[in-house]
């Protein structure tokens, strides 16, 4: 098989347009929008007082609570399905469908199949029953309703901003240019007083609602996220040296599962962390008690960068220079005998440590298993095939056979060169039995990607006839996504034939 062509296959490559405003921004998103109308007409939250002070928005959730239609009780079916106790829990898949999507009434995906969140994949469908609802429920004019407001918040979020990214950059040293990676600040009135951050490959978006203060902190520490993340990424091999002290985070209770295995992910939220609370300026006794809760919360390497970073701040390097420096700095063996007898908050007690709602690693925003599917899948998106296939391994180990997990592993396997493994993975899937299991049988989504996948395995090896066997298989899966269903017709039309990339100079 012809290895570096199927890696191209699965190549993440940015699939969203660079916006003409810029890298970094302030907007509005009708696919939010719908996407928070639909679920308030299901039910979502109708208990609950998260709209605040503003009237109008709570009108408006009355109205969708009040619609009727077939499309409307589909939407509302579909909700009940994936609906979860905790309403954070519940919404947070949808939010992250949204950010992937283009605008109604369509919702068509805006990122290539590999870069769909693993959470987005559990509602398969979705996309199918919010066009049909924003359609009879006329959200277009719902829409146009409440835009105005929305414009108005926007105006009022864009210099704060604006200030936080010049003080951001300022700190590091650092000047932005222009990149494929961007920063949307997204204002949706109907997500009340809830902050929600998500990073989806080079895309970091942060879903704020109107109200009368401001969640500045909360978009800063965003801000800090989509400045640090990449540097984290570049030395992560040098960060692993200090991965002995994982060894006593795990100890702490209230440590997010998704760090437990994940050293530079925890590394990453430490650092960012630490560099808050230095632009911060806390007075003393604030800044012990923030230290402290970090501490006890697990997140112990906030309290050893933050020492590091007033050594980064008399020195004159940008932080992209002086990164290393940064983390040599750090004293394995003098935080171990730091921490040899600490006693970390139990899980029961209420500490506030600084995170914030949604982003990769913080509590709440998923279930442990969704965690560790967005590990892998971001892990995927980055090409690290070994890192990636050690979380799908971790998954099957507990949940054997799972069709989700088998796929992320084909696909970890591809990068790291295991042609072969990743052939029969695939076979595994597509060969799953539709019942009659203990074992869920493989989403459309899955199968009909994995027919396509081992089609193109079948092309590149030269053997058109099985090829055309799998094009022809994944057409036929009922519910497959548009996407591997135009892929597959490609490949019925001619054999597969990836198109090299360029060597970078």
């Amino acid at each position: 098989m012809a290895l570096c062509a199927i890696q191209m296959m699965i190549a993440a490559t940015p699939a969203v347009a660079q916006s003409a405003r810029g890298t970094i921004r302030v907007e509005t998103s009708p696919q939010v929008f719908a996407t928070m109308c639909a679920l308030d007409a299901a039910g979502f939250d109708a208990n609950s007082n998260t709209l605040g002070i503003y009237p109008a928005d709570a009108a408006l959730r009355a109205r969708l609570l009040q619609l009727k239609g077939p499309a409307t009780e589909a939407m509302r079916q579909f909700y009940a399905k994936h609906q979860f106790t905790n309403s954070d829990e519940t919404l947070s898949p949808f939010l992250s469908f949204a950010l992937v999507v283009g605008p109604p009434p369509q919702f068509r995906y805006l990122v290539t199949h590999e870069e769909i969140p693993p959470a987005v994949l559990s509602i398969d469908g979705f996309g199918e029953i919010l066009g049909t609802f924003y359609t009879e429920a006329q959200l277009d004019r719902e829409w146009a309703t409440v835009e105005p407001e929305v414009d108005r918040e926007v105006e009022r979020l864009t210099s704060p901003v604006r200030q936080i990214v010049f003080q951001s950059t300022a700190y590091l040293r650092e000047i932005q240019t222009p990149s494929n990676r961007t920063f949307t600040v997204l204002v949706e009135p109907l997500v009340g007083e809830r902050v929600n951050f998500r990073n989806i490959g080079n895309h970091y978006s942060i879903i704020v609602g109107p109200g009368p203060v401001l969640p500045l902190d909360d978009i800063r520490h965003a801000m800090f996220h989509f400045l640090l993340d990449p540097l984290t990424l570049k030395y992560q091999q040098s960060i692993s040296t200090r991965r002995a002290l994982l060894d006593i985070a795990t100890r702490a209770p209230q440590l997010p599962s998704s760090f437990q295995d994940d050293f530079v992910g925890l590394f990453d939220e430490c650092l960012v962390r630490a560099v808050m609370l230095r632009v911060g300026k806390l007075p003393a006794d604030q800044l012990e008690a923030a230290l402290a809760a970090n501490d006890r919360t697990g997140f112990i390497l906030v309290r050893p960068i933050y020492q590091q970073l007033i050594i980064f701040e008399k020195s004159e390097p940008a932080m992209s220079l002086y990164f290393p420096t940064l983390v040599q700095g750090i004293n394995v063996a003098a935080e171990q005998k730091r921490l040899q007898n600490f006693q970390f908050a139990p899980a029961s007690e209420n500490v506030e440590a600084g995170g914030i709602q949604g982003e990769n690693g913080g509590a709440g925003a998923e279930t442990q298993l969704e965690q560790e599917y967005t590990r892998g899948d971001r892990q995927i998106a980055l090409q690290d095939g070994a890192g990636a296939a050690a979380t799908f391994q971790s998954i099957l180990n507990e949940h054997p056979n799972e069709a989700r997990a088998l796929y992320g592993l084909a696909l970890a396997s591809v990068l790291q060169g295991h042609g072969e493994r990743a052939e029969n993975l695939f076979e595994q899937i597509v060969s799953a039995p539709a019942s009659g299991s203990n074992t869920a049988p493989p989403s459309p989504n899955v199968l009909a990607w994995s027919h396509v996948y081992l089609g193109r395995i079948h092309d590149l090896q030269g053997d058109r006839a099985p090829a055309v066997k799998e094009y022809r298989a994944a057409l036929g899966v009922n519910g497959a996504p548009e996407a591997a269903r135009i892929a597959a017709q490609q490949g019925m039309d001619k054999p597969y034939r990836p198109v090299p990339t360029p060597l970078k100079q």
